[in-house]
């Protein structure tokens, strides 16, 4: 039997979305999290795996992800001192969530690509003479 969704289900399935969208949204946190998913990486490499991102935004957007426990800092007594940035076994849990994203990602862009093809092949045909 299927189940019907009520009014509060919906409510709090938006409220579980919402949460993990405070938490997970904005441009930079899954860059990150991808970069981190093959292994720790020290600030400056991570800066260059994040395309684009400020030294400013990539600080902002670690201590939040550290407050989430989605990423761990570590400083490394060397000269000058070494900060490396990894992975919680907690963010872990996201792995299915960016392995989903990826599959979901590359079926829209090949969709986008042929159908603005389509479109291009079409207008070309309807400008061609007759």
């Amino acid at each position: 039997m299927e189940q019907m969704r009520t009014t509060e289900s919906c409510s709090a399935a938006m409220v579980a979305v919402k949460d993990a969208l405070y938490v997970l949204g904005g441009k930079w946190k899954l860059p990150i999290i991808v970069s981190l998913q093959d292994g720790p990486r020290r600030f400056k490499e991570l800066q260059r795996r994040v395309e684009d991102i400020t030294p400013r935004v990539l600080s902002k957007e670690l201590k939040e992800m550290e407050l989430n426990d989605l990423v761990t800092r570590k400083v490394i007594s060397t000269t000058p001192v070494t900060v490396e940035y990894s992975l919680t076994a907690y963010s872990d849990t996201l792995f299915p969530l960016t392995t989903a994203l990826h599959q979901w990602g590359s079926q829209h862009r090949k969709r986008v690509f042929e159908k603005s093809r389509q479109e291009r092949e079409e207008k070309q045909l309807q400008s061609e003479p007759a």
